[in-house]
């Protein structure tokens, strides 16, 4: 295997408040993943009043907190510097396509219909737009290329209602939906395919000058391991840092309420920074931030 350097610093996180009339179960992910070409150099997670939190691993391996809001403002906020590579998401696959006959079990489930990956009610129309597309590699990036071009982003159009086949019937939704089209036209061809969300920042490339928010693509599983996609920029970015996968948005939500709650206060951040001169905790200033730039800045 060959060694990454791990080059590049992102601060991420997010300040949230809720407010509700009585105790109030409630499960977050919020804390990156452990995996990749990751590496959390400082981290700081506080619940406010919602104590006690304790946390777990889910089926996925998400780091998952599972907390109460009580009467009143809520406020949860995490903030983490990370250490990512200044390597963009990777397009080679390594080994064969493997036929669903001998893919290992535990993924088989990303090949199934979900919630929001509805690819049984797709198989007519993936057949249609992609069947003869070489499998593997040529035919997912054909389908990201389909999802990118014919369906218009609309920033605040999301709905928590929308599967994949009704986003390709409407043609505009936001990344989540991006990402769930895509998802059910990969597992209409056996592909295994699932949801992550996280934290994209804008290294490389120019800030789009909307609100920062967390991020949803995919990763679909090619020759030997998972890759990642994301038919929204549908281009390979620089610094990525995953929070939670699953089979859909269900289980990447960053947070999962048992009742009812009212979100007060939302907002995220992601950006490049230099860690000798910015820490968790400190103010967010948009202003030490090094990327939204064609130039690729180390640390």
């Amino acid at each position: 295997m060959n060694w990454t350097p791990l080059d590049i610093t992102v601060r991420v996180g997010c300040s949230i408040a809720y407010e509700t009339s009585m105790p109030t179960p409630v499960l977050f992910l919020l804390k990156p993943r452990l995996e990749g070409r990751v590496l959390v150099m400082q981290e700081k997670l506080s619940f406010g009043i919602g104590l006690p939190s304790y946390e777990f691993q889910d089926f996925h391996g998400n780091f998952t907190y599972r907390s109460m809001l009580m009467p009143g403002r809520n406020e949860i906020r995490h903030d983490a510097l990370v250490a990512v590579s200044s390597l963009p998401d990777s397009r080679e696959v390594i080994g064969n396509i493997m036929p669903i006959g001998q893919l290992p079990s535990d993924l088989l489930r990303y090949t199934l219909p979900s919630r929001y990956c509805d690819s049984d009610k797709l198989m007519d129309f993936a057949w249609k737009q992609f069947g003869q597309t070489t499998h593997g590699l040529p035919r997912v990036q054909a389908i990201c290329d389909w999802v990118h071009n014919n369906i218009e982003y609309r920033s605040l159009s999301g709905r928590a209602d929308l599967s994949a086949s009704e986003v390709i019937e409407r043609r505009y939704g936001v990344c989540r939906d991006f990402a769930h089209a895509a998802i059910a036209l990969c597992r209409a061809f056996n592909l295994p395919a699932r949801y992550v969300t996280g934290h994209l920042p804008d290294i490389g490339c120019i800030d789009p000058g909307t609100p920062m928010d967390f991020h949803a693509y995919c990763e679909v599983y090619l020759g030997q391991e998972w890759m990642t996609f994301d038919p929204r920029f549908n281009v390979p970015r620089i610094g990525r840092i995953k929070v939670a996968h699953g089979a859909d948005a269900v289980e990447g939500a960053f947070a999962t309420i048992y009742g009812e709650a009212k979100l007060t206060h939302f907002e995220v951040w992601a950006y490049q920074v230099n860690p000798q001169k910015v820490s968790v905790g400190d103010p967010i200033d948009l202003s030490k931030r090094l990327d939204s730039s064609l130039t690729v800045r180390l640390t």
